[in-house]
This record gives structure tokens, C-alpha cells and sequence, in this order.
């Protein structure tokens, strides 16, 4: 299966760009790695042929039975076989041709269903893993709600080309030239010359019609994904909603989109009933025409009742292609209009690639290095400017700073969401840039400031860290989160939905689930991005103790906002407009009286609590903490140590 778009086969709805998309397309219609489904569309496909030619060889029963019918008795009434078993025959050999031209159309789509629908599941699972594969700019700029229903739409798109490509459009071309031979035969050209000027009027005017209705079913689909989007951010943040009181503003934002979608709606269905009664009309003149034909020629004795059944026959046939060529035309160039967007989101090239035949990361110590380091997210603002720093393997490194700084900039480039535009990031020597990003994020925990889980169970959130973990793991981890009680004191434990992005959790019990989820992972490097920094203060003091257990032996990097939380930290590092200003432990930065103490005088008034200065044997004060947790069993680094 194709996992680029080739830019010179871009899929659009603009006229004369079908077949480019329809080649585009060719191989989730006729996929290469699956001979099984090419076999099925053959058959499928020869069913049809089988039921088309029944389907034009129907009307000749019809006329015969007519004939029979309308013809003298030779015998004078007595005889049976001209008057009753031939005419039943036909009549009934026309039946049976009916029920046969359907069996076979029914077979086709029965046989058809596997190959449409797979093509349907691939071209989605392409466009779920391009999503996950696309930079977080992409996701920081989308639009949650209008890219789901961009997707809800291309996928059925796809649906619809596959189906009406492969089962319709050819045959029904096949059909026509059916219909061509047999009236030339039974009648003389001048019948075909009045179907071909038919057709060819009902066709041009199908397609011009059509593609004039694509631009309305643009606008319509514009308006649809802007007010889809509307209505998933209004109900994402309910209760933001709620607090101002803005209930009716929304509703007014979500019914401007819906009356713009409204207005394109009623000009969609206008111009589908103008279209209709245009083909109609189209139609009708060249039905009554052979009909007027065929008459005059009965009443010459040139032709018999039979024949003149036989064109009308024939041409009420011909009307079901023809009008379904139409709506075949019409569902493609919609279908078409539909998957334009999601093609334009799968022409996005990801931002950070992986070099080919990247290795994994080998971790060995976890130490992390940053040299000389620039980044920007616009050329304009450098973001990072000649950082460098060290986190040695076990220690743990505080980034503090003013909001802006760059502090959280870090952590996306050692997770590679980003690379470096200047300098490098190594982790045990190796080059982020030169290894692989999957290698690089299992080497990783993070407990975000921001914690969103998903909408599912508990046990489902914490064992998102390693799905592969047995329940004991989970509850462990749990219990080591300090939320194990928590969980076995609910109704359903384990069990318990959690709502959209966690929100039937409070924000301590979230950040107790990410703990959890990270302890299980078991990484070597942990960031911790102001985790606690949403909290209150004894909610704090209780995760904060998590989250020293959770980092002991770990090469840990704290993004901070609550000084207090690092005071323990082997080195702080203090950014200010995207440098490294100031370094060193709390102690030494507070003697050292620039940024970073004139932060903490600041916090430590707003919060109300006394400085408590650390010893300047920062190695003693570890070891009396140490002291007091002997009596914990097992250790986090002994959790942690089994999950690696």
C-alpha cells in the first residue's frame, strides 16, 4: 500500500483532474499485496458483465412474446402451442431473465463488498498513521473537530470512487455499445443516430451541470467542517462555557457556520432537481423520437407491434445507465470534492524524519547533553540561543525561568518533536538527529504540568506507560503513585471511566495516573514539566513525594515553576530570553542573589511559607532524606529497576 501522495497525481475535483484522482486512487482500488481481492473484483466484475448482457438481451423476449401475441392464429383457435405455450414461455423467459440480470447484480456487490471495504480501511489507517507521523506544529495549529469530519468525509469518498469506478462506470460504457449493436441491428442507424445525439446531449449536460454543483458542494463542506469544529471546541470546554455565561454566543458562532452550511445545502438540492428534470427532458425528446419512429414504421407494416415494444424497451433500459452515469458522474465529482482536503492533509510532509536506516538509541547511562544549542520556531524569534548544559546519569537538573524562556522548548527537543537548528542533543553521546524518534521517546517518562488521559478506564490510562503489563504491574505502579487506595476504594476500582481527558478525576489524582503510567514505563530519563504547579499546596507536598521516588536513579530534567519543588535539584539552570543566565545548586544561586534568589523572595512571599535552608553538604541532606524512607518497601528504584 502507497504511504506518499505523488504531488503530480494530486487528487481535486476540478474538471478534467478526474481520471488523474481516479489514477491516484488505482492502487487502494487494485492493491498490489492483495491477490485474493483482485481475484474477487474479477469475478465481481465478470458477474456483472454476465448480468448486462442478459440485462440488453431482455427486450427480445419482450418482443416475441409481444409478436406472439399480436400475430394470427394459423390453426383458426384451435391450436395450443401458438397461442398459449409459446407466448407463457416468453413471458415467463422474460421473468426469469429479470430475476437473473439482478441475481448477478446482487452477486457483484456481494463479491465487491470485501475489496471497497478494504480499500476504505487502508486509506483510513493511512491517514490515522500520517496524523501521528506529522509534526507537533501540525497539531498545535489543527483543528480538532474539522479535521475529524475532513477524514469522516474523505474515507467515505473513497468508498464511493472505489465502488462506482470498478462496478459501474466500465460496464456501463459496455452497456451502451450493447444497446448500439442491437439497435443497429434490429432497426437501421438512423435509430442509433437519434441514442447517440441523446446520450451525447444528456452527458455534456450532466457533466457541465455537475461541475458547476462542485463548487457549491465545496462551499457546503466548508461551512459543514467550520461548524463541526465550532461545536467540539464549544463542547470541549464546557465548562469555560458555563463560567462566563456564554452559552448564547456560542450558539450564535455554531448557527452563523450552519446557516452558511444551510444556504449551500438548499442550492446543493436546487440545482440537483434542475439537474434532474434537464436530463429528463434530454431523455424524453430522444425516447418519443424512436417511439414516433417505430410508430410510423408500424403503420408502414415495416415493423411489427413487437418492435415497436422492443425500442421502447430498450430505451427504458437504457435510461437506468444513463441516468446512473449521471449520478455516478455526480457522486465521484462530490466524492472527489470530499477527499480533496484529506489528501491536502496527506500531501503534509512530516516536519522531523527519522534518516534511513536510522539505529535505535542505545541507552547505556542516561546521561543527556545539550551543545551549544540554537532553535526557532519562526527565523524571526530565536527561541534558544548557545544553550548548553550536562545532566549526568542519575543526577537530576532543575530549568527555571520567566514564562517564554525556552523552558518547555527543551523538553520537545529532547523528545525530537522538533530538531535543533543549531548545535545538538546527544543522550549517552548519540545524536538525537542520527538515531531513531521511536528509540528516542521509549527511552523517555514525562509527567506533564498538563495532564490529559484518555477518555477509558484507569487501568487502561496507567498501563498506556507499557501495554503489555500484567495487572499486578498496574497495581503496583499504582500503588507506588500513591493512588493505589484511591482506586480500590472506587465501585468499579480498576474498572472506573475517566471521562474526557480525565475530567472525572480531580488534577492531583490525573497527576498521580500520569505518575503511575510513567513508573511503569520504567524509563531511564524522566521530565518532569511543571507538574505540580496546578496544584494546592498539600496536594503538592504528596506528589512532590511521588515524584522524588519516581526520579531516584533516574537522569531527571525538572521544568519548574514552584522553586520549592527543586530545591534539592544537583543543579539549577536559570533561562531568561532563551540563555542560560545563571547555574548552580539553591543554595549557590541564592548567595549568588541575581534572578533566580529574587524568584524565590518573590514566591516565598506570595506563598506565605519561611525559606528553609538546605545544608551546603547537599550529600548529607540526601542521605537524611534517604534515612527517613528506609522503612519504605519495595523502592521506586527497585520498581522502576524491574521495568526496565
Amino acid at each position: 500500500m502507497p504511504t506518499k501522495t505523488d504531488p503530480s497525481n494530486r487528487v481535486s475535483a476540478d474538471r478534467g483532474q478526474t481520471f488523474r484522482a481516479i489514477r491516484a486512487l488505482w492502487p487502494y482500488m487494485w492493491p498490489a499485496e492483495r491477490p485474493d481481492l483482485k481475484r474477487r473484483a474479477l469475478v465481481a466484475l465478470a458477474a456483472l458483465i454476465l448480468g448486462k448482457l442478459i440485462t440488453v438481451l431482455t427486450p427480445y423476449t419482450y418482443k416475441w412474446a409481444t409478436d406472439s401475441l399480436t400475430a394470427p392464429r394459423a390453426d383458426g383457435g384451435a391450436g395450443v402451442p401458438d397461442f398459449l405455450v409459446v407466448p407463457v414461455f416468453l413471458v415467463i423467459a422474460y421473468g426469469v431473465a429479470r430475476v437473473l440480470a439482478m441475481t448477478f447484480n446482487q452477486l457483484r456487490d456481494a463479491l465487491f463488498a470485501r475489496v471497497g471495504q478494504h480499500a476504505v480501511r487502508w486509506m483510513a489507517r493511512r491517514t490515522f498513521v500520517h496524523l501521528h507521523d506529522l509534526s507537533l506544529r501540525f497539531h498545535l495549529q489543527r483543528r480538532t473537530g474539522g479535521l475529524s469530519r475532513v477524514i469522516e468525509r474523505g474515507t467515505k469518498g473513497i468508498e464511493t470512487i472505489v465502488r462506482f469506478t470498478m462496478l459501474n462506470s466500465l460496464p456501463t460504457v459496455l452497456e451502451f455499445a450493447l444497446v448500439a449493436a442491437v439497435v443497429a441491428y434490429q432497426f437501421d442507424l438512423w435509430y442509433l443516430l437519434v441514442i447517440a445525439v441523446t446520450v451525447a446531449a444528456y452527458i455534456g449536460f450532466t457533466l457541465v451541470a455537475s461541475d458547476w454543483r462542485i463548487k457549491i458542494r465545496r462551499e457546503m463542506n466548508e461551512s459543514d467542517t467550520e461548524a463541526n469544529s465550532k461545536a467540539i471546541d464549544s463542547l470541549l470546554n464546557y465548562e469555560t462555557v458555563k463560567y462566563f455565561n456564554n452559552e448564547a454566543m456560542e450558539t450564535e458562532r455554531f448557527d452563523r457556520s450552519m446557516a452558511r452550511y444551510e444556504g449551500a445545502a438548499i442550492r446543493i438540492w436546487t440545482s440537483l432537481a434542475w439537474l434532474n428534470l434537464g436530463q429528463t427532458v434530454i431523455f424524453a425528446v430522444g425516447m418519443t423520437t424512436c417511439m414516433v419512429m417505430s410508430a410510423r414504421a408500424v403503420m408502414a407494416g415495416t415493423q411489427t407491434i413487437g418492435d415497436f415494444v422492443m425500442i421502447n424497451a430498450l430505451l427504458i433500459q437504457l435510461s437506468i445507465p444513463l441516468n446512473f452515469i449521471g449520478f455516478v458522474y455526480r457522486e465521484i465529482k462530490q466524492a472527489l470534492a470530499d477527499i480533496e482536503s484529506m489528501f491536502r492533509v496527506l500531501d503534509v510532509e512530516p516536519e522531523i524524519r527519522d534518516r534511513d536506516e536510522a539505529p535505535a538509541l542505545a541507552v547505556t547511562d542516561g546521561a543527556i547533553r545539550f551543545e551549544n544549542v540554537f532553535f526557532h520556531y519562526d527565523p524571526d524569534r530565536v527561541i534558544l540561543k548557545d544553550v548548553s548544559f550536562e545532566v549526568p546519569p542519575g543526577h537530576t537538573v532543575a530549568l527555571v525561568g520567566p514564562s517564554g524562556a525556552g523552558k518547555s522548548t527543551i523538553s520537545r527537543l529532547l523528545y525530537r518533536f522538533y530538531d535543533v537548528t543549531g548545535g545538538r542533543v546527544t543522550i549517552d553521546g548519540q545524536d538525537l538527529r542520527e538515531v531513531s524518534q521511536e528509540s528516542v521517546r521509549a527511552a523517555i517518562g514525562i509527567v506533564p504540568q498538563d495532564t490529559v488521559l484518555f477518555n477509558d478506564t484507569i487501568a487502561y490510562n496507567v498501563r498506556y506507560g507499557r501495554p503489555g503489563a500484567s495487572e499486578d504491574e498496574v497495581r503496583t505502579a499504582a500503588e507506588m503513585a500513591q493512588i493505589g487506595g484511591f482506586i480500590e476504594a472506587l465501585p468499579k476500582g480498576y474498572a472506573t471511566e475517566v471521562g474526557e481527558r480525565g475530567l472525572k478525576l480531580s488534577g492531583g489524582e490525573k497527576q498521580r495516573v500520569a505518575i503511575a503510567r510513567t513508573i511503569l514505563k520504567g524509563p531511564p530519563i524522566l521530565i518532569l514539566d511543571e507538574a505540580t504547579s496546578a496544584l494546592d499546596s498539600r496536594t503538592e507536598q504528596e506528589i512532590q513525594a511521588a515524584l522524588d521516588r519516581v526520579s531516584e536513579n533516574r537522569t531527571t530534567l525538572v521544568i519548574a515553576h514552584r522553586l520549592s519543588t527543586i530545591v534539592k535539584a544537583d543543579e539549577i539552570l536559570v533561562l531568561d530570553a532563551g540563555r542560560i543566565v545563571e547555574r548552580g545548586t539553591h543554595l549557590e544561586l541564592l548567595d549568588h542573589g541575581g534572578i533566580y534568589a529574587q524568584m524565590w523572595n518573590r514566591q516565598r512571599e506570595e506563598g506565605g511559607w519561611d525559606e528553609a535552608p538546605l545544608p551546603h553538604d547537599g550529600a548529607a541532606r540526601v542521605s537524611e532524606d534517604a534515612e527517613a524512607d528506609d522503612g519504605i518497601e519495595p523502592t521506586a528504584a527497585e520498581v522502576l529497576s524491574s521495568t526496565r
